[in-house]
């Protein structure tokens, strides 16, 4: 392979990371006895998902931004 495309291939890559946003996070609820957890992945399989997407850790809903025009 030439340098060039070993170049183009690893701009090509690092691209892709550039876009990459991070996960959103879900409540999950126990299928056995009911309790929440907030995480971004299940926690296994006797879990469902129960509520989501969220923002951050602790589950808040995701921030609205208004946008007010100028006069």
């Amino acid at each position: 392979m030439s340098a060039a495309r070993v170049l183009l291939a690893g701009l090509a890559l690092c691209a892709g990371v550039a876009w990459a946003a991070p996960a959103p996070w879900y409540h999950w609820r126990s299928k056995i006895d009911g309790h929440r957890v907030c995480a971004q992945v299940s926690p296994g399989p006797g879990w469902e998902r129960d509520g989501g997407p969220y923002e951050g850790p602790l589950c808040q809903p995701k921030r609205r931004v208004l946008i007010v025009p100028m006069r």
